[in-house]
């Protein structure tokens, strides 16, 4: 081998690459193979891709188009493309050895292993892109591997309108929301478009706050001048070292934000980020899992009692109530269009029970795409959002289709 082994591994990315098409060229030439440029070409790309790429799906990784690789051991390997799932050719993993070589190849680098003793890991790539890996005897169908891709573009929001994601009523009522402190939580299903939304929701945020980001693995990019990202990070191989999003939250509380953004609640931390939102840190934002707006405060009470806090139900579900403001519910149409579904304010408890009252809502079977509209009711945030300088007119409540 011609190229430095050592010296490859800690070059920058881009001069690895250049190193080994070097060699590749040059190792053709010595050996006197007569190739036209077309395949010339064809052989030193793929060479280049196995050495320092991520191998048969580099060419899936660099589609624009496609958002999620999803390789199902050696014999399935299947993309996201415009929200829909499409099989990728056939053929592009040689048996189970190659998928755990290119698993082992993206998570040595950073100090993990996948194997039978430590059979799954999540990891980020260098772009921001996350990856899931998960091998046997946790998974039947061979080493498997998920990579959802990082887009080096953030969204905005008109963005979010040209896609038919958002009505404009509803989007002002978020941008009021956020400017106006509102504490938000992002609901719904895998692929939903959560993080996105929370990334488009931020850049209403004023320029002159101090944000800090917890996240399970990195994926925001806020396009804000003072923001500190803090990242959680798994145990070694160990099993020392690791650091939970609940101590990334309870670090942030000691570092004077603005507010706080949690990429997603999964856990414990739910309890501290409500507590955080009950005392001062008004304005904070957040992801979770869950199928409505009531289910979401359903399933933040159960991650809040799984805290080490011996608290009563009743406790916490009154700090549920009193932390949130309002609750985004989004999902993904079976023709893979991501849109917001519902638009819900939380406004305290009635007989022990969270008040859940729609402001906007969308409607699937309203025309051909569905609309957007206005439940016309003004909840009394509305208030709350004018004593804080974010005025909404009337108007933007009242019934009838959203745009």
């Amino acid at each position: 081998m011609r190229v430095d082994a050592r010296g490859l591994a800690t070059a920058p990315r881009t001069e690895r690459r250049v190193r080994v098409r070097e060699q590749a060229l040059a190792l053709l030439r010595d050996s006197g193979a007569i190739l036209p440029q077309r395949e010339l070409t064809q052989v030193v790309n793929e060479v280049s891709d196995e050495v320092v790429g991520f191998g048969p799906i580099e060419f899936l990784l660099k589609d624009p188009e496609v958002t999620e690789v999803m390789v199902n051991g050696a014999g399935g390997v299947y993309v996201e493309r415009e929200g829909r799932i499409e099989r990728a050719p056939d053929g592009l993993f040689e048996g189970e050895e190659a998928v755990q070589h290119l698993i082992e190849r993206i998570v040595g680098p950073l100090g993990l292993r996948v194997d039978e003793s430590s059979p799954w890991a999540d990891a980020r790539l260098p772009d921001g892109s996350r990856v899931h890996a998960i091998v046997p005897p946790l998974s039947l169908h061979g080493p498997t591997l998920t990579i959802r891709k990082f887009s080096p573009v953030p969204l905005e929001a008109r963005d979010l309108l040209a896609s038919g994601a958002v009505g404009p009523r509803m989007l002002r009522f978020l941008e009021a929301c956020v400017r106006g402190r509102a504490n938000i939580v992002v609901s719904g299903g895998a692929g939903s478009g959560k993080t996105t939304l929370l990334g488009v929701l931020s850049g209403f945020i004023p320029d002159n706050e101090r944000l800090i980001t917890i996240e399970d693995a990195a994926e925001l990019r806020l396009a804000k001048p003072h923001v500190v990202s803090l990242e959680a990070r798994p145990a070694n191989v160990e099993g020392k070292g690791e650091v939970t999003v609940r101590d990334l939250v309870r670090n942030a509380l000691r570092m004077r934000p603005d507010r706080i953004i949690v990429g997603e609640v999964r856990g414990g931390e739910a309890l501290d980020m409500l507590q955080a939102m009950n005392t001062g840190h008004d304005g904070s934002l957040s992801t979770a899992h869950a199928n409505s707006p009531r289910h979401l405060l359903w399933r933040l009470e159960t991650m809040a009692l799984m805290s080490d806090v011996d608290l009563p139900a009743a406790h916490i579900r009154n700090q549920v109530a009193g932390a949130l403001d309002v609750i985004v519910q989004l999902a993904r149409l079976r023709g893979g269009r991501r849109v917001i579904t519902e638009v819900a304010v939380v406004e305290g408890t009635k007989r022990g029970e969270p008040v859940v009252s729609p402001v906007f809502r969308f409607r699937p079977r309203s025309g051909v795409e569905g609309e957007f509209e206005a439940a016309g009711f003004i909840p009394e945030l509305a208030s709350v959002l004018a004593d804080r300088g974010e005025d909404i007119a009337p108007g933007l409540f009242t019934a009838g289709t959203d745009g």
